[in-house]
């Protein structure tokens, strides 16, 4: 998986549905701000992301994407994200160029499982062009809208933490202004899916990482790779989930034909915890931000992020026993009520 980001906004009506989190339980309006790998390094699934907002009951307003790539000679991964914008039929969404490389400039790719373009590859005669793409910088508008919505506005990242490192470099009062934020990466049992200890959202800028983990003292939730595999949906369930004949199923069996021949390879399989199947890794975080109560378990603790181990360098940390003595606490995801998860899915395509 490659290195980038993109990143979607949406400002929600506060019937949140009840869930195990306790800043769930707010009646002040509340926002979404998605920030994703880009489209070079979704993982499955990314693209049910803007499909599971679409088509959400519990959210209303209107959408930002920030596409960014850690490659800027491929002008064509912010294009994707206008596609998945066309495909909604939501031309209005503006798109915003976000950090091109990591905080050292060390970029790891993900065209192996992604493809190039980060969509698989399939040609696109009708992609639009990158006059969509706003003048503004992502991690400024991220730290502009913040500022305009205070307290109002949930942050789900599902890619290298590059943008959001950034945004509170730049604004130390960012995460301070946010109401909670979910993110999708690193790992709770040291299990890597690019390195043996690596699981590639944390891999690809593990200095962001860090920052994110130590500086954001807002309430975090975390879905890790090992939750994600745990939480696998069977290859049957996918099958028929992308032969449902829709416009939506028949996009996302297109890009994900590339990706379907990596997950199914030894290599994959064996990054796999607990048995094959389709691993949604990016809606885990979304559907927890879109519906809490898809989260039945969590473990509460102090996190961070190894840098310097020559075998476990971008591994998440969880302090089980306070030895870090941080008083900021994540909720890391560690359950998940599969039957509400399906039905977040399914509508995804529709």
């Amino acid at each position: 998986m490659a290195a980038g980001a993109w990143l979607l906004a949406r400002f929600a009506s506060h019937k949140m549905a009840a869930g195990i989190f306790p800043c769930q339980t707010s009646n002040a309006p509340r926002g979404t701000i998605m920030e994703n790998r880009g489209v070079t390094e979704q993982f499955t699934g990314e693209t049910s992301l803007p499909l599971m907002i679409s088509s959400s009951p519990l959210l209303t307003g209107c959408t930002m994407w920030v596409p960014f790539s850690h490659d800027p000679a491929k002008p064509r991964l912010l294009q994707d994200g206008r596609r998945k914008d066309f495909l909604l039929q939501e031309t209005q969404i503006p798109v915003f160029r976000g950090a091109s490389t990591a905080i050292l400039g060390k970029n790891i790719r993900a065209s192996d499982f992604h493809g190039v373009d980060g969509l698989g590859d399939v040609p696109d005669p009708n992609a639009p062009g990158l006059e969509f793409i706003q003048k503004e910088h992502a991690v400024d508008a991220m730290n502009r809208l913040a500022s305009e919505y205070p307290g109002k506005i949930s942050l789900v990242a599902t890619g290298p933490l590059t943008n959001l490192a950034l945004s509170v470099r730049m604004d130390p009062t960012f995460p301070q202004k946010l109401y909670s934020l979910y993110i999708m990466g690193g790992n709770m049992e040291s299990r890597g899916n690019t390195t043996a200890c690596g699981e590639f959202n944390f891999l690809a800028d593990p200095e962001a990482a860090y920052i994110v983990l130590n500086d954001y003292l807002c309430t975090t939730y975390i879905a890790t790779w090992e939750h994600s595999c745990r939480c696998k949906l069977p290859w049957e369930w996918y099958d028929k989930w992308v032969n449902m004949g829709t416009k939506k199923s028949d996009f996302i069996k297109k890009i994900y034909a590339h990706s379907l021949q990596y997950s199914r390879s030894e290599k994959e399989e064996k990054a796999i915890v607990d048995g094959p199947g389709f691993v949604s890794c990016d809606s885990y975080a979304m559907a927890a931000a879109i519906d809490g109560s898809t989260v039945t378990k969590v473990i509460e603790c102090a996190v961070t992020v190894e840098l310097s181990g020559t075998f476990t360098r971008g591994m998440m940390v969880l302090d089980l026993i306070d030895d870090l003595k941080k008083k900021n606490k994540a909720f890391v995801m560690n359950g998940c009520d599969m039957e509400k998860f399906k039905i977040l899915m399914e509508s995804t395509v529709k």
